[in-house]
């Protein structure tokens, strides 16, 4: 544990902790009432009224030149310079409040030739353990030598915005620019806008240097095979990449460059709601001392988490260092990918369970990034429901989505990679009315991925949907695979299947100048 002078940035406060160990954070965070011990050996902490990401009060500084590069509109919302100087100065001065305050020094990228560093300055000690897991956390050699950092977070969550300054939403503002290279947070204490915020960066620096940033999962068999898992929050990809069997990447952020894959992060960030030992073991075991635990209920007396309870959040949320996972792959690398796997949480439970996708039907479905958004991820979602999220996480790219899928087809061309759509979501009706897809079924089916068996598998294809979707898996009852056999009113199915490819073509409108006529030939025919 070092001090670090932050005069340049405007900061005055003398008594900075950088990169303190976890067992001081823990003490510090205890000490300032900012979370407790539960019985597993986590720190249990609280964001305060944001209990997910803002995307509404995300901004991006319009400012040449990165202003020509940035995908303008909903989802990267401008900003003058003007006003991000002047949220910068509001946390600054808040800073300036503390009679302590905490750095996290790391990295970004574990691929040396791709790696940036990055400083985190923030208020809270458990903001600082939480970034300690999830940057990828440097030696002491690396340490004294860390120098200048490529970009600083400034972490104010504590101080609201002033809503009425311009081009503000609300009291809540997260910004970033890409000249000055800060990104300065204001109204929210979710600890996953710091960890969202170097993924932007990232998403943003490596296709400028011709690599594949991906919001996506990863890990690798016995024999050097990768697969990648697409997804949003709540479709599995943290779940579903953690198999004993296989050895961890990452669980949710990686780029793809011509030596292969590597991860960004140095820590996972998994969802705890309904989380079992039996379900998700590995996941379980991994909150233990120097995890942070985000808005879950426990037992006051036996400090022990109820998993199951949703009162204060569905979006309950653990982080912990990736090596936490008995088989992580350290340095998290890989090779090429053998499968790309697009997960999927369809809310209206018409999508097989398991297709495979052509070359071409794998950029539709990269673009369109069709799932449903999961209670509690973002503010304000209450139940699933139907959205398109370009590249599965629009709400963290900063280039047109055409820009990620042409890096994304350039890879899986040159390496002879293998996509699959798969659902995690509803089966036997939608939402409301049929249940969750078995995970033992959606183990089952990525087994059969992995062992090359569902490659070979006969496949039929899906009358509206054009998937190619196999007859048998191991593991998976027959009858499970095509989805309207699960449905008790076959008309119903029928109906929903061609709402949902009608909401497909709609979304695709908005691409389709950009795509090639194969592509979008690979969309529903209704």
């Amino acid at each position: 544990m070092s001090t670090v002078d932050l005069s340049k940035y405007g900061i005055k406060v003398k008594n900075v902790l950088r990169n303190a160990a976890p067992s001081v954070l823990y003490e510090q965070a205890l000490a300032r009432g900012e979370g407790e011990f539960v019985a597993s050996g986590a720190l249990a902490a609280r964001s305060g009224q944001k209990t997910g990401r803002s995307p509404k009060d995300k901004r991006i500084v319009d400012s040449a030149p990165s202003n020509a590069d940035v995908w303008w509109g909903d989802v990267n919302i401008r900003l003058s310079e003007k006003t991000f100087d002047v949220n910068k100065q509001r946390a600054i001065d808040f800073l300036n409040t503390r009679d302590q305050l905490y750095v996290v020094d790391g990295f970004a990228g574990w691929d040396p030739k791709y790696q940036i560093k990055v400083r985190i300055v923030c208020l809270n000690a458990y903001h600082a353990l939480f970034m300690h897991n999830m940057l990828i956390r440097p030696t002491a050699d690396q340490l004294a030598s860390f120098g200048d950092p490529d970009y600083v977070i400034f972490n104010s969550g504590l101080f609201p915005a002033n809503p009425l300054t311009n081009e503000m939403s609300s009291s809540t503002s997260v910004d970033l620019s890409f000249e000055k290279k800060e990104f300065v947070i204001l109204g929210t204490q979710y600890a996953g806008e710091m960890k969202k915020g170097v993924f932007t960066i990232m998403n943003y620096l490596m296709p400028k240097q011709g690599v594949m940033s991906m919001h996506c999962s990863a890990n690798e068999g016995k024999d050097g095979d990768v697969s990648l898992f697409f997804g949003l929050s709540g479709t599995g990809k943290t779940t579903l990449s953690a198999d004993p069997r296989r050895a961890l990447i990452g669980d949710d952020e990686h780029c793809w460059s011509d030596d292969g894959v590597f991860n960004i992060e140095g820590g996972c960030y998994a969802k705890c709601i309904n989380l079992s030992a039996e379900n998700e073991p590995e996941i379980y075991n991994a909150i233990r001392f120097g995890s942070v635990l985000e808005n879950v209920v426990y037992d006051r007396p036996t400090r022990t988490v109820d998993y199951t309870d949703q009162s204060i959040t569905e979006n309950t949320r653990c982080s912990y260092p990736v090596e936490y996972i008995p088989n992580a792959k350290i340095p998290c690398v890989g090779g090429h990918p053998k499968n790309v796997i697009f997960l999927t949480c369809d809310a209206f439970g018409v999508l097989p369970p398991v297709s495979k996708l052509t070359p071409e039907q794998a950029m539709y479905h990269f673009i369109s990034g069709y799932t449903a958004k999961v209670a509690g991820t973002e503010m304000g979602v209450k139940e699933p429901e139907a959205t398109f999220s370009a590249c599965f996480g629009a709400a963290f790219m900063v280039w047109h989505p055409t820009k990620y899928a042409e890096l994304l087809a350039k890879q899986i061309a040159a390496h002879g990679s293998q996509a699959w759509l798969v659902n995690t979501g509803w089966s036997g009706g939608g939402y409301g009315v049929g249940k969750r897809m078995s995970i033992k079924h959606t183990r089952a089916i990525l087994d059969a991925i992995h062992d090359g068996s569902l490659a070979k598998a006969a496949t039929a294809a899906d009358p509206i949907f054009g998937v190619h979707v196999p007859t048998t898996c191991n593991g998976v009852p027959a009858e499970v695979l095509n989805p309207k056999n699960t449905w008790a009113d076959k008309a119903a199915y029928d109906d929903k299947a061609k709402h949902l490819a009608g909401l497909f073509n709609k979304n695709f409108a908005k691409f389709a100048d950009r795509a090639s006529d194969a592509i979008k030939g690979a969309g529903p025919k209704l």
